[in-house]
């Protein structure tokens, strides 16, 4: 009989990708049957998903209570907060923990969480990243308690440029992405809509890779290239501008979120997104797939237009 995987998010993009490849991926199919966790089972993302055979089960990570029941006959659950719902990290942890409480409870055997760096143990207290630190948090509570536990960590996504991170004309034809990093940082960047991938190996073994970091991105790139990627895809020429944060203009963006960007480009350009040991961790991550991971040019390709309403 199939084991139950129940995540987390399932309408968003890290849940929603792990379900999509779940389904599609004949090994994995047969291996798990999937339950969808969301707040609403009423709106149209989740009907699709239970039209597709996902249970979809309602509950919501402010009321812990609800949550054991969520979780009720589940082997394995991933777990993903979204901290720019309310930029709290306070907010975040608790979830989190919540999350982590609330599998050991329903007796799983396995939590793949989805975590980031500690920035403060990057920065050796020089710095604090509460989107990155508070999901660290989270990370080392549920390494003290009695489950499987294997941490997935996101790199920078390729879909954070399809909205506010956007490339602008410049008036003669031309476009420009202006962003706070250096022209030389690295990012890490990520096809989000790969997470299955990445997450396929330690549903398949999850014992092998208890207690294991997945770094995850596709490759290191730094501003210049991605607007040589835009450039060489389109046809249109793309620069890049670094700037300050209080000088990006979108609707999108709250104060918060410019605060806690200002702290991102501190992170890259001086600690690096996933600090010292980033480049050989995510060799190792790409080293435990079976799949091709999309490269940035494949995904400018798949997303074009770019400019058309621009």
């Amino acid at each position: 009989m199939s084991k139950l995987l129940t995540i987390f998010g399932a309408t968003g993009q890290q849940g929603g990708s792990l379900i999509n490849y779940v389904l599609k991926n004949s090994e994995l199919s047969e291996l798990y049957r999937i339950r969808g966790i969301t707040r609403d089972t009423s709106k149209p993302s989740a009907v699709v998903l239970r039209e597709r055979g996902v249970e979809v089960v309602e509950a919501d990570l402010d009321q812990p209570a609800t949550l054991t029941a969520a979780l009720a006959g589940s082997y394995a659950v991933f777990g993903v907060t979204n901290y720019w719902e309310r930029a709290l990290k306070e907010v975040e942890v608790a979830q989190g923990k919540a999350i982590a409480d609330a599998s050991v409870v329903a007796g799983a055997e396995l939590l793949i969480w989805s975590s980031l760096p500690s920035v403060t143990k990057i920065s050796k207290g020089k710095a604090a990243f509460k989107h990155f630190d508070g999901k660290a948090e989270v990370e080392d509570y549920v390494r003290t308690l009695p489950i499987m536990s294997v941490f997935f960590m996101a790199g920078w996504y390729m879909q954070n440029h399809i909205g506010f991170m956007r490339p602008q004309p410049v008036g003669d034809g031309t476009y420009k992405l202006s962003q706070t990093f250096a022209p030389t940082a690295t990012l890490p960047m990520i096809d989000i809509t790969d997470t299955g991938k990445f997450i396929a190996p330690i549903l398949l073994d999850p014992t092998k890779y208890n207690g294991k970091n997945f770094t995850c991105a596709t490759k290191f790139l730094t501003p210049l290239q991605l607007v040589e990627g835009w450039t060489k895809v389109t046809g249109k020429t793309v620069t890049y501008s670094m700037i300050d944060p209080e000088e990006m203009v979108s609707e999108a963006m709250t104060p918060e979120m410019r605060a806690e960007l200002r702290k991102t480009a501190d992170l890259i350009n001086e600690y690096l997104y996933f600090g010292p040991t980033g480049q050989a961790d995510v060799e190792w991550t790409q080293a435990q797939l079976k799949d091709e991971l999309t490269t940035w040019e494949e995904f400018v390709k798949a997303n074009e237009p770019w400019f058309k309403n621009v």
